[in-house]
Order: C-alpha cells, then structure tokens, then sequence
C-alpha cells in the first residue's frame, strides 16, 4: 500500500498520450476554422446584407465603395466589379474565395488580380488593403508583446505578493496603486508620461517606431514608453484579479493537504495555489492580447504610432470600407486564434484538465475507452468553477480594454 501511492500520484501528474493530445488539438483547430467562417459571414452581412435589408439597392451600395463625390459611371463600374448585381450567395462566395485564394476584378477589357487574402482595394491609396495592414501589423504586435509581458509578469507577481501579505502595508498600497490604474484612462496617463519623460525630463525623448531588423537597441528604447504606459493599465487589473484568485486558491482542501505533506511554502504557492489560479488569468490574457493585436486605438494615437489604430482610425474617418472590413477579419482572426492558444496551454498549467481530457492519467484502472462520455463530464465538473472565475474576470475587465 506504501508504494501504491506515490504511483497513482506519478499517474496523475504525468503528460497527456501523444495521439490525445492530438485529438484535442485538432479538435480545437476545426472549431477555429468553423469561427473564422462565422465570422465571414457576420462581416459579410454587415457589408453587404444589412444595407440591402435597410433598402439600398446595388447601386447605392456601389456608391459607397467608389469614394467621395463619385460619377454615376464609376459608380456603375464598381457595381459590376464588386458583382453587387450578382445573389448574395454568389457574393458571399465571392467574398470567401477572395479572402482564401485572391480575387479577379474586371477593369473594363482588362483584369485586376487581387493576392490572397483580398479585402479590395483602398479609397484613398488605390492599393489592395492587405498589404498596407501587413506594413502596419509590426507597430502593433510590437506593442502588444512588449505590453503584455509586462504587464502579465507584473500584475501576477504584484498580486501573488499581495495574497500572502494580506492586510499588510504592501497589500494596501499594491491595491491602491491598481485601484488607480484602473480607473485612469490611457490618453491620460500617455498624455502625463509623454510630457514628464520625454519633454521635461527627456529620458525616453522622440518617441518613434523604429523597425528591430534596423535597431533592435533603438526599437525598445523608443517603445518603453508606450509599453509601460499601457502595461500599468492591464497590470494594475491582472494584479487585482490573481489576488482575489490566490486569496480563493489558499483556502482549498488541496492546498491544506500539500501542506500536512510536509512540501515547502514555495512549492505549495507555485505548484499548486498559482497554478489553478492563473486558469482564469489565462482565459483573459488570450482576449486581451487578441483585441490589442487587432489594434491598439488610443495607445498608437497617443504616441503616433503608425500601427493598425491608426489605421483603423483614418479608414472611418475617410469612410474607407474595404479598410474597415479588412480590420475587423484581422481583428476576429487575432481573437479567435488567441483564444485557441488559450485552451491548449489549459491542459499544461491546469492537472485536472488534463484529467479531464484523458481519465486513465488518475488511475491505471479506469476503463475509458468503454465509456466516452466521461470525458466530457468530468471535463464539465472539474472546469466548472474555472469558468465561472473567468467569466467574472472577463465582465469586470471589459472596462479596462475598451480604454487601451
């Protein structure tokens, strides 16, 4: 009986098998692929169906898509190279293999071939959309990574140091400081961090985007700024969030039971306590970082930087269409794929996920492959809670990313 324990012990913890672990990750890739088609079709409807079912007909939505102060025969011209009179099924058709394999568009005698993925062309630039995002993309993901690496480390590490030190003059002042990083907006701390740090004081002076294939020492020197501006945002919210988790966390049986064990603090708060609490954290991380690779509006407005917020911004206010609906798949994509991210990195930090997933890891006994389904209700039992927390993480950090 000695030795038995430690064995089922080692079970438990091992690794998934290679063929679940498979299972499970192509799983999650058809589901992305069905979400990635839905969302097709949600752009698609707000582009193409509403404006039909509101009463515009082919030509006035032709107008739309020519620009400003139009003639009727290139409003005509872009009726039939968009094939607005076509169904709406052929369109949407249309719309999908554009994105997937490129598009040909009639100019009159000749052909106009658009490369994969095709949103159309830009009003202003005559130039197809893609590529103008893809010389954006790099502002954005640079600030994105840069950002969330602070802020996830910070905000985690803040609010495991304030759990264990509850009630203490850290615990105070950590929550104070995260009170009011949450509640401050970021064109106001970027406006306050532009003007002590790179006009008074001119530590971090012509705040620039340089590429890291030019200088990688200049890329980070020019991009602290916006990263700590916008990392003390999401930081001060992580912060608040893996406290009330580790304060959650600390109170379980499981974590008593290490303890009577005789295993050291650090490995009781590390292994154990942060490991369940950063389920929860994980699920609003993979959002976060998701919406700000889609664009971080204010952040690149108020340090002008020429990312997809900008871009986003200049295409509403020049009423550029093809632009618009070329962000909001960019956008939708970065989502999506980020939240798959998510779900695959659950079975490494979370056991009873991978519990979950493969029954036969807690016991060599166990007869799953004679009973399927439960997996998916142990899958239900063991995460029920866990997405609960992070369905209340997601409400109370909307806030804070429609401010980023």
């Amino acid at each position: 009986m000695g030795s038995a324990r430690p064995r089922r012990e080692s079970e438990r913890g091992r690794a998934l098998p290679v063929h679940v672990m498979i299972t499970f990750i192509v799983r999650r890739l058809t589901t992305t692929i069905f979400l990635l088609i839905v969302v097709s079709m949600i752009t698609f409807a707000i582009f193409f169906l509403i404006p039909r079912l509101a009463g515009q007909n082919a030509y006035e939505l032709a107008a739309q898509y020519v620009g400003r102060n139009p003639t009727r025969s290139a409003i005509v011209q872009m009726e039939v190279k968009l094939g607005l009179d076509k169904p709406l099924v052929v369109q949407y058709w249309q719309f999908l293999k554009g994105i997937v394999a490129g598009s040909h568009y009639n100019d009159g005698p000749s052909q106009t071939y658009c490369p994969p993925p095709c949103f159309g062309y830009s009003f202003r630039s005559q130039q197809p959309v893609w590529p103008q995002m893809v010389a954006a993309l790099p502002v954005t993901v640079s600030l994105a990574i840069g950002a969330a690496v602070l802020w996830l480390t910070g905000g985690v590490a803040i609010g495991v140091l304030s759990a264990l030190r509850r009630g203490s003059l850290f615990d105070r002042l950590s929550m104070g400081v995260a009170l009011a990083g949450v509640s401050l907006p970021i064109f106001f701390t970027g406006l306050i961090a532009l003007e002590l740090f790179s006009y008074k004081w001119a530590l971090f002076p012509n705040v620039q985007y340089v590429a890291v294939t030019q200088n990688p020492l200049l890329w980070a020197r020019n991009l602290v700024l916006p990263w700590i501006t916008l990392a003390f945002l999401y930081a001060a919210l992580y912060a608040r969030l893996t406290r009330a988790g580790m304060l959650e966390t600390m109170g379980e049986d499981f974590i008593r039971t290490a303890r009577a064990k005789g295993l050291p603090e650090r490995t009781v708060v590390v292994r154990h306590a942060l490991r369940a609490t950063l389920t929860p954290i994980l699920t609003i991380f993979g959002m976060d970082l998701g919406l700000l690779l889609g664009g971080a509006v204010l952040t690149e407005t108020t340090f002008s930087l020429p990312g997809l917020g900008q871009f986003t911004i200049l295409a509403i206010q020049n009423q550029d269409f093809p632009e618009i609906m070329g962000v909001v798949m960019l956008a939708a994509f970065f989502i999506v794929v980020a939240n798959m991210l998510v779900d695959i990195l659950y079975a490494t930090v979370d056991p009873r996920v991978r519990v979950a997933l493969w029954p036969c890891s807690r016991s060599a006994t166990c007869a799953c492959s004679s009973r399927p389904t439960m997996v998916w209700s142990r899958r239900w039992t063991v995460s029920h809670s866990t997405w609960n927390g992070a369905a209340r993480s997601a409400s109370s950090a909307s806030p804070a990313r429609a401010r980023a």
